[in-house]
């Protein structure tokens, strides 16, 4: 068994539990176990070869938003970013390019099943206890409310690694299924809407991958780069202007994506600058009566809620969104050819639900730029290849 595998498989069988304690740990996690392996390889007598193709085009949007430093509005902040997202994702192409040669083991579907079982299970149990759990671990005598609040995160990331092991070639039929079921449940029992979509879709996509891998492929390239290029320009028809109905998060995540498609319009081409979402002129700002009346929020109820909420919290909670918003059109086409060819790239139906997963959170959730789950895609991009041995097989052609 080659040592150099192990890194990576301490790192799939401790993050999902490790995230259910505290999400900013999976960073360091993926990071030790990308170096991990680089160092097991290398002592091995491995040394790089020419870096994928894959690398040029992220590497260009990481150009561009270097480059975006200039017009910023926090210039330091913006390179900062840049240089925090540009470690992982060197550590990243080395570890794939170590793992290269890698022979065939059980060790890395086992230790994506171990991590996901314990990890669901101790969610759970964090949820029905009141968060005891993560209570402990903080010295807290008493969970206060807010603390319900981080279980999202892992719900997140479980979404996300779940297909690794659903869909892993090695794992008995019956452990495979009790994971996808289990998983589900426990997402749609957490908070966080779009992790339980994500569970849905991820699982959808893995399962469409089997039966259908080069359309699966096709379809996700197409669906991420349409999302990016297209989505601040579709919103503007497509938002709903009644969120009356909506839990006040929901009617809110609507006023911020319309805060965000309306700064957009105004530097369609060059953006803000990278990581100046959370210095937006107005983002700090509160949703006043005519915002809220054209939205339908106009109950009492409604206005005392949003007299605390931001019009742009950090980052509009969309992917596309703050491509756009911070990078233009130039990061936005770069960025939606990217995902579209990690798309393509997908070789199994593991590597297909994950992508799916990691999507839906991207378009819903977390900052774009965000060093943890950033982390959490870059990990889950690396062993996808390493749960499921060898490409999809081929569509056969009807007779």
């Amino acid at each position: 068994m080659s040592n150099r595998l192990w890194p990576l498989a301490v790192a799939l069988a401790v993050a999902p539990f490790i995230v259910v304690l505290q999400n900013r740990t999976l960073a360091p996690i993926t990071l030790l176990a990308f170096g991990g392996v680089i160092l097991a390889a290398w002592r091995a007598g491995w040394r790089p070869s020419a870096p994928p193709k894959l690398i040029w085009p992220a590497l260009a949007l990481l150009g561009w938003a270097g480059i975006s430093a200039l017009w910023a509005l926090e210039p330091g902040r913006a390179l900062e970013t840049v240089l925090r997202l540009a470690a992982p994702l060197a550590l990243a192409v080395l570890a794939v390019d170590a793992l290269r040669q890698a022979p065939p083991s059980r060790l890395m579907p086992r230790a994506a099943a171990l991590g996901l079982g314990v990890g669901i299970a101790a969610a759970l149990f964090d949820d029905l206890s009141g968060h005891a759990l993560r209570a402990f671990v903080r010295g807290l005598n008493e969970a206060p409310i807010t603390l319900a609040f981080g279980l999202k995160n892992a719900a997140s990331v479980i979404a996300l690694l779940l297909p690794l092991a659903v869909f892993a070639t090695d794992l008995p039929r019956g452990v495979r299924v009790a994971l996808g079921v289990s998983g589900a449940l426990v997402a749609l029992l957490l908070p966080g809407e779009s992790a339980k979509l994500a569970v849905l879709v991820g699982l959808a996509a893995g399962l469409a991958a089997g039966q259908a891998p080069r359309a699966t492929r096709i379809g996700l390239a197409g669906l991420a780069a349409l999302l990016i290029l297209a989505l601040p320009w579709l919103l503007g028809a497509s938002l709903p202007r009644d969120a009356s109905a909506l839990p006040n998060s929901a009617a809110h995540r609507l006023l911020i994506w319309d805060f965000a498609a309306e700064r957009i319009a105004e530097r369609p081409l060059i953006g803000w600058g990278m990581d100046s979402s959370r210095a937006i002129p107005g983002g700090a700002g509160r949703a006043d009566a005519g915002i809220r009346e054209a939205f339908g929020l106009i109950s009492p109820a409604a206005a005392q809620w949003f007299a605390q909420a931001q019009l742009l919290p950090l980052h509009p909670h969309n992917l596309a969104l703050q491509v756009w918003l911070e990078l233009g059109a130039i990061g936005a086409t770069l960025m939606a050819l990217l995902l579209a060819l990690i798309a393509l790239a997908c070789r199994s139906p593991a590597a297909c639900g994950a992508f799916a997963a990691g999507l839906v959170i991207a378009m819903l959730s977390y900052g774009a730029w965000q060093y943890w789950w950033v982390s959490g895609l870059l990990l889950a991009g690396v062993t996808a290849p390493l749960v499921s041995r060898g490409a999809l097989a081929p569509e056969r052609k009807p007779a």
